[in-house]
Order: C-alpha cells, then structure tokens, then sequence
C-alpha cells in the first residue's frame, strides 16, 4: 500500500460551510463505530472535579463520546446525532447545536467546557464570544486549543482543524471576551510517531471497519491508561515544543 507522508504546508483557508460539512461527516461517522468512554478516565478528571465540586451549572461543547464533564447533571452540545444519543442513554442532557449559536440564555453556567473545539471553527472570536455569553460573572471555563502554526501537518486537516494558535493570540482572544488564564498544563494524546499518523489516516480512509477495530480496543485503551498526570502550573506560558495546552480560564465581570 502506498501511504502519503504528512506536510507541514498549510492548505488554502476553508469556508465555514466546508469546515462544519467536513466535520459533521468525520465525527458522524467516527461515534457511530466508537464506544462511550466515562470522564473519569481521563487525567482531566481531578481537575474537572475540583472545579465541579465549587460549581452547579455545568456545559461542555462538543464532546463527541470523549466527555469530560460529570454525565448526570451536565448539558452536552454537539453536531453529532450518534454522540448525542449515546450521551444521552448515559444520563446526559443533550442539545444539538454549534458553538457559535448556543440555545441558552446569557450567564446560565458556572463551569464551561470546550476540548478540542476552537480550532475547528472559522469565528472563534464569535465561538468565544457565545461561551462568554452563557458564563455568568466569576465562572470557570476549561479550554484546550493546539499550538503553533508552523507544527501543521495534513493530519489537522483531516481531523477538520482551521488553525493552531500562536501563545499570545489566545490570550488575547480569552480576554477580548472576558477570560483570564489562571493555571495551564501541557495537554493531548497525539503520538509523536508521524508515521502512527499516517497509518491511522490511511486505515481510517480505506478500511473503517479495521481501523475502528483497533481504535476502540487497543489505541484508545492504552492511550488513556498510559496519560500522564496533568501539571497544572500558574499562568500561561507555554516552552518549545508543546503541541496542545489545556487552559483553566475564569471569567471576569459582576
């Protein structure tokens, strides 16, 4: 078989119609072969439960079958019919929308959660600005975006991303919108191996079946149960080298 290499060449920008069309068939297609796995699984889990011991009214966007967030008591929003219902049947209130038009009123969570979803998006200043809109004063928001233009690879775009965030321009674009970074820890399960990467968007592309095979009871297994645990470390200031951070972010106001 013959398999593309990945380039770090980033490709001609994406219209919002392309990215939300390519994403909604990817993930589709993706959680109807994958299995739930539970938020305490994840090295998320300590962090997410102090914050939601101290919290009431919880959201998370965009979690596919990978939430992080209690599932009893939290509100779940997705594009995905097949993760909805699957959360869903887990004791989760669900609701099928976009980051960018949330169906709630303004300041109606306490503790907001979006993994992986910002660089999917072509407004992430109208995406920040709906999640600010849905925080009330003071409330916690857990964020995690990759870093790093020049680390793009075709893997980004076949995973639906729009972009990598420089240091500084997600600082800046939490504040524009109210959010202040208050803890940070280096984040994410992508190998290192750009040949895994290769293999994986190969078997995905030609043979599903096989490869959801493995995702499910091998990669995914193994790569939660090897996590290491987060370092979660004052303010935000990210060394060489780090692909993806987690951000602990509060949101300022009265």
């Amino acid at each position: 078989m013959t398999i593309a290499s990945f380039t770090s060449e980033k490709p001609a920008p994406r219209t919002d119609a392309d990215l939300i069309g390519s994403n909604k068939r990817f993930y589709d297609a993706l959680w109807s072969d994958a299995k739930l796995f539970s938020p305490e699984r994840f090295n998320t889990w300590p962090l997410v439960a102090e914050i939601a011991a101290q919290t009431s009214r919880r959201l998370e966007v965009a979690p596919g079958l990978r939430p992080r967030l209690p599932l009893p008591g939290t509100q779940f929003v997705d594009l995905s019919l097949p993760a909805l219902a699957e959360l869903g049947r887990h004791g989760a209130r669900v609701a099928n929308a976009m980051i960018g038009a949330l169906p709630f009123r303004d300041a109606s969570f306490d503790f907001v959660c979006a993994f992986d979803i910002l660089e999917h998006v072509v407004d992430d200043e109208g995406a920040l600005g709906e999640l600010s809109r849905v925080a009330e004063p003071d409330a916690r928001l857990l964020l995690s975006v990759p870093l790093d233009p020049n680390a793009w690879t075709a893997f980004d775009e076949f995973v639906g991303h729009y972009r990598r965030y420089e240091p500084e321009a997600i600082r800046d674009l939490l504040a524009r919108h109210g959010f202040v970074i208050e803890r940070s820890a280096v984040y994410g399960m992508q190998p290192k191996s750009s040949r895994l990467l290769d293999l994986g968007q190969y078997f995905l592309t030609h043979q599903r079946a096989r490869a959801m095979w493995w995702y499910n009871r091998v990669f995914m297994p193994l790569g939660v149960r090897f996590q290491k645990p987060l370092t979660l470390t004052p303010g935000f200031a990210p060394g060489p080298g780090v692909d993806e951070v987690l951000l602990v972010c509060r949101k300022t106001g009265t």
